[in-house]
């Protein structure tokens, strides 16, 4: 009996990234997943989280390029922000 080969989900599949995105998570091509969690490093390492509501997001100047703004996000509003910067590899 032949094994069945997993398929690879469209999150774990590599994409290409915009110079902006890349300033923060670093160079890519990079899985969804993993550019989530790199943008979370940068995030708490720079101190981009509002301390009093954990869910918004105070950009800094790399972010701001990102998100289109320097004003707060709520981190449910961030991968759709996300998706410009994003192109299948």
């Amino acid at each position: 009996m032949a094994t069945a080969k997993k398929k690879t989900s469209a999150f774990m599949q590599p994409v290409q990234i915009s110079g902006d995105l890349e300033a923060v998570v670093g160079s890519g091509p990079l899985p969804r997943t993993e550019i989530i969690k790199k943008l979370w490093v940068y995030i708490k390492k720079n101190k981009c989280q509002d301390m009093k509501n954990k869910r918004n997001i105070l950009p800094d100047e790399k972010l701001a390029k990102v998100f289109g703004s320097k004003n707060p996000i709520d981190m449910f509003q961030m991968t759709k922000k996300l998706a410009k910067h994003i192109k299948q590899a």
